[in-house]
C-alpha cells in the first residue's frame, strides 16, 4: 500500500479489519495499538460512562452520534477508575468541551488513561458493515507520524483471539471486599450517602458499574461487594438479605465455570436474587439455561424492550454480545422481557419466588429512567421476606 506524503492531511491513525478493509483518520488520546472487537453504540449521551463500562472490556466503540467529545469528561460520571474500552471511533473530532461540569477535555483524559481515538470516520459505513458482517476484530492504532504496517495490523486482527470462551470478568472484578454507600446524582447536591440501617445486600462484582451500586443504595440497600470468584460460603458468611449479580464483560460461558456453582448454593438459600447483563446471563446458566454469541450485540440507549406480563415497553440502555437463548429456559423459569428490535431475550423470572434478572441497564449511566422499578421491585422482595 502506497506512503501518504507528511502533510496536514496525512492521516495518523487508522482502523484495520480483520478481512483487510482499513479505515484512515486522525488520532487522539493515545499513541500505539489496540487489538479488540469492533461494536458501535447509538447512544446520543453518555460517551464517558460507555467508555468506563467493564462490560467494553476488550471493545473498540463506534459512536453513532457524530457530536462526542463537546461535554468534556468529569470524574463524577466514570463508572469505574479506569476506561475499560480499549479505544473509540468517531465521525468528527472532538470539539472543545461545553458544559460547566466539564474538568478536562475528552481527547486529554484519553491520554491519560491510556485509550485511543480515532476521528473523520465514515461511521455510517462502519456501523453498516457491523450489522451486515458482524462484529470484525480490528487493530485500533495511533502514529503521529502517520507510520503504519498494514498488512501487519491486518495480521494481528486476524490472529486475535476474540471473546469466545474468554472470561473476562476476572480482569475487571474488585480484588478485595469493599462496602458502598453512595446513592444515585441529584440536584444541587449531587452525591450524597444513604443514612442509617438498609437492606444488606452482597453484590457481586462482575464487572459493576457505580450507577447500578448507586441505584440499589437509593432504594434502601446496604451493600458489600465481593469479587467475581468469591464463593457461597463466602457470601453467606454476610448474613445477606438479598443477593446481586452484576454486569460485566466475556464470555458467560467461561465465566460461568466458577459463576454457576455459587449461584446455585445461592438459589437454594431461597433469598431475593436479582441479576443484571452478564449477571442476568449467570443466572440463567445456573438455572439450567444456554448462551449463544450475537452478530453484533446490542449497544446503544435506545432499544425497545416489550415486560410480557404488562404489555408495556420500555426505551433501555443495553450492552452485550452475547444472549440467553429463551428455547433453553427450563420448567420453572419463564422469559418476561424480549427485545423489540430481533425478539432476543431480555428477562427472566423463577416462578414463584423472588429472583429475576434483565439483559439491558436499568440505572440509566447513560440512557433512559423507564426500568428503575426493577431496582424497587428487589428492595420490595427483601423487605416482604424480612416481615414475613
Amino acid at each position: 500500500m502506497p506512503a501518504f506524503a507528511k502533510s496536514a492531511n496525512t492521516p495518523t491513525a487508522c482502523l484495520a479489519l480483520s478481512d483487510g478493509t482499513v479505515f484512515y483518520g486522525k488520532g487522539f488520546g493515545a499513541t500505539g495499538e489496540a487489538v479488540a472487537e469492533l461494536v458501535f453504540n447509538t447512544a446520543m449521551t453518555g460517551y464517558q460512562e460507555i467508555m468506563t463500562d467493564p462490560s467494553y472490556a476488550e471493545q473498540v466503540v463506534t459512536f453513532t452520534f457524530p457530536h462526542i467529545g463537546n461535554v468534556g469528561v468529569t470524574p463524577e460520571d466514570d463508572e469505574t477508575a479506569v476506561p475499560v474500552a480499549a479505544g473509540m471511533v468517531v465521525k468528527w473530532n472532538p470539539t472543545e468541551p461545553s458544559n460547566w461540569r466539564a474538568t478536562v477535555k475528552l481527547t486529554q483524559w484519553l491520554t491519560s488513561k491510556g485509550r485511543i481515538g480515532i476521528g473523520g470516520i465514515d461511521t455510517r459505513r462502519l456501523t453498516r458493515a457491523i450489522r451486515e458482517r458482524g462484529a470484525p476484530h480490528v487493530t485500533l492504532a495511533h502514529d503521529p507520524e502517520g507510520n503504519f504496517d498494514i498488512a501487519a495490523l491486518v495480521t494481528k486482527a486476524r490472529t486475535w483471539r476474540g471473546l469466545v470462551g474468554l472470561d473476562l470478568a476476572k480482569n475487571v472484578s474488585c480484588t478485595q471486599p469493599y462496602s458502598w454507600n453512595e446513592k444515585t446524582w441529584t440536584w444541587p447536591e449531587g452525591y450524597t450517602q444513604r443514612e442509617g440501617n438498609g437492606l444488606r445486600v452482597v453484590a457481586i462484582d462482575y464487572g459493576a458499574k457505580r450507577n447500578i451500586l448507586r441505584c440499589l443504595v437509593s432504594v434502601g440497600c446496604d451493600i458489600t461487594v465481593l469479587p467475581a470468584t468469591a464463593t457461597a460460603k463466602e457470601v453467606m458468611a454476610l448474613n445477606p438479605e438479598g443477593v446481586f449479580l452484576s454486569n460485566g464483560p466475556g464470555d458467560p460461558a467461561a465465566t460461568g465455570t466458577y459463576a454457576v456453582p455459587m449461584i446455585q448454593d445461592i438459589l437454594a438459600k431461597d433469598l431475593p436474587l436479582f441479576g443484571i447483563c452478564l449477571g442476568h446471563q449467570m443466572l440463567a446458566l445456573a438455572l439450567g439455561a444456554k448462551t449463544i454469541k450475537m452478530n453484533h450485540g446490542h449497544h446503544g440507549a435506545n432499544h425497545p424492550v416489550k415486560d410480557l406480563e404488562t404489555g408495556k415497553v420500555e426505551i433501555t440502555s443495553m450492552n452485550h454480545g452475547f444472549a440467553v437463548d429463551s428455547q433453553t429456559l427450563p420448567k420453572g423459569v419463564e422469559e418476561t422481557h424480549v427485545s423489540l428490535f430481533d425478539g432476543s431475550n431480555c428477562g427472566i423470572r423463577v416462578k414463584g419466588r423472588p429472583i429475576f434478572s434483565v439483559q439491558y441497564h436499568p440505572e440509566a449511566s447513560p440512557g433512559p429512567q423507564d426500568s428503575f422499578y426493577l431496582f424497587e421491585r428487589f428492595a420490595k422482595a427483601i423487605r416482604a421476606r424480612r416481615n414475613a
